[in-house]
């Protein structure tokens, strides 16, 4: 891992990404024993407008708080890609939901697109879940932080009723990213 890698989470209001952004500077800061830090903003209009959640996470102490150049970007809608993809790094990698994000910038060294929310829907019968299958995707895309602290990250920070679904929405990312990644070797 780098020394300090840089994480953007971005969409619109209602997509969970605050709270992703949460569970994954806990991931790395108490389970993972690194330092993090996790920061976001959103517009006025909340649910459906603008959201952005950043999180730095690094070995040694973080002197500043905000993403300078993404080292990861999570992009859940046009909007989002369009206005951030111009602050990923140029050996970044970039995670759209390819449902909402038809535009593809060819910005990034590394892209995986996935319809994210559409599986959401699909297999829980909710979009509710999209941010936490997204955060599957991305642990098991680049090993940022441990699955295992992923995994007690979310199982904290959920709603108890709510547990189940997510844990099976964390589990699920997993695999899409296994099957990113072998995807990515046979087009090699």
């Amino acid at each position: 891992m780098k020394a300090r890698l840089e994480i953007c989470l971005s969409g619109s209001g209602g997509q969970g990404l605050i709270l992703a952004g949460i569970i994954l500077a806990e991931a790395a800061g108490i389970y993972d024993g690194k330092e993090a830090i996790q920061t976001q903003s959103y517009g006025p209009e909340a649910r459906g407008g603008a959201s952005r959640s950043e999180v730095v996470i690094s070995n040694d102490t973080i002197d500043y708080p905000k993403v300078i150049k993404s080292d990861i970007l999570l992009a859940l809608t046009q909007t989002a890609c369009d206005k951030y993809i111009k602050n990923l790094n140029q050996d970044g990698i970039l995670v759209a939901d390819s449902t909402l994000v038809t535009e593809v910038p060819t910005v990034s060294n590394k892209k995986y697109l996935f319809p994210i929310t559409e599986t959401a829907q699909k297999k829980f019968g909710t979009k509710l879940v999209t941010n936490i299958i997204s955060l599957g995707i991305i642990v098991g895309l680049t090993g940022v932080v441990s699955q295992e602290a992923i995994k007690k990250a979310v199982s904290s920070k959920v709603p108890v009723k709510a547990k189940e679904i997510n844990e099976k929405a964390l589990l699920l990312g997993f695999d899409i990213a296994k099957k990113l990644k072998a995807k990515e070797k046979e087009s090699k």
